[in-house]
């Protein structure tokens, strides 16, 4: 990911997410919309993964949606992160 688009991920920025699944023949594309409650850095319990302290490190977000439901993503290279509104200062 981007660094500059990194650091506009912060607590109150409205941002739109596009993510995909590839399959066989198709793809399954997903559309999720909302205000940013925490973007972090979280590792998985992947024991197979040769990275940071030999654990997998995934980008996770977590978006409160319009109708208030909360919802946490794991952001890939496919995933396509448009920031809509800047946190309020």
């Amino acid at each position: 990911m981007d660094e500059s688009l990194r650091k506009q991920l912060v607590p109150g920025a409205k941002v739109k997410v596009l993510q995909q699944i590839a399959a066989r023949d198709y793809s399954w594309n997903s559309e999720i919309s909302g205000t940013i409650v925490e973007f972090k850095q979280e590792q998985t319990g992947s024991w197979y993964a040769h990275s940071k302290d030999d654990k997998l490190w995934l980008d996770r977000l977590t978006l409160r949606k319009p109708d208030g439901e909360l919802t946490t993503l794991n952001l890939d290279g496919f995933s396509v992160v448009k920031v809509e509104a800047a946190a309020p200062r």
